[in-house]
């Protein structure tokens, strides 16, 4: 490949190549360099070291996790059937990648284990997407809550037996849908409670 074309588009595909056929431990920026048949040096002109690569790598996947959701989180309609949407693609979409393809989601564990802050982004961006959805039924009145980013906080660590990859291990249960669907009445129990009936976190 000639340096002209060398993209950082092009050099986080061939690093997800080499991640996948190495693995974390193994995998380098010079087989990266390899696979894309240039110098070592031409792909450090774009990312600065082999964490930053590694870092994007994680971003990359992670965007992929997020960006039907924030389809979700901009649509009209109703914000509860939104939300719900959203917690079940989420879910979805985690086991998916934990089911079908057990090595490959072990190997981005192992990079965002080294990625706090990439993922704390992520996870900071999800909470965003939440925060709107759960506006967004406040100003329809199908919420009562004063504070919907708190809300949102609080429903994500709610249901995070069904999207943080410390459960993965129980992700295979069969009962799993079930047990999300419980929640979720929980959790819209607590959005619609209406003065009088108790208070939550962010609830009014």
């Amino acid at each position: 490949m000639s340096e002209a074309v060398l993209t950082p588009q092009r050099i986080l595909e061939a690093a997800e190549d080499v991640l996948r056929r190495y693995g974390p431990a193994k995998a380098n920026v010079v087989d990266v360099a390899r696979a894309l048949g240039v110098s070592h040096g031409s792909v450090y002109r774009h990312f600065e070291s082999k964490a930053a690569l590694r870092d994007a790598v994680t971003d990359r996947w992670l965007a992929r996790v997020s960006a039907p959701l924030e389809m979700i989180a901009t649509e009209d309609g109703p914000a509860a059937e939104r939300l719900h949407r959203w917690l079940v693609l989420l879910s979805q979409t985690k086991r998916e990648k934990a089911l079908d393809e057990p090595e490959l989601f072990a190997t981005y564990l192992a990079l965002a284990a080294g990625a706090r802050e990439v993922v704390d982004a992520h996870v900071d961006h999800l909470v965003e997407l939440l925060t709107r959805i759960i506006a967004d039924g406040a100003e329809q009145d199908e919420f009562t809550v004063d504070d919907p980013e708190t809300a949102a906080r609080a429903v994500f660590d709610a249901t995070a037996r069904f999207h943080n990859p410390a459960f993965a291990s129980q992700w295979s249960d069969p009962g799993l849908d079930d047990a999300l669907e419980r929640v979720w009445a929980l959790v819209l129990g607590g959005l619609q409670q209406r003065h009088g009936a108790g208070r939550g976190v962010g609830v009014r």
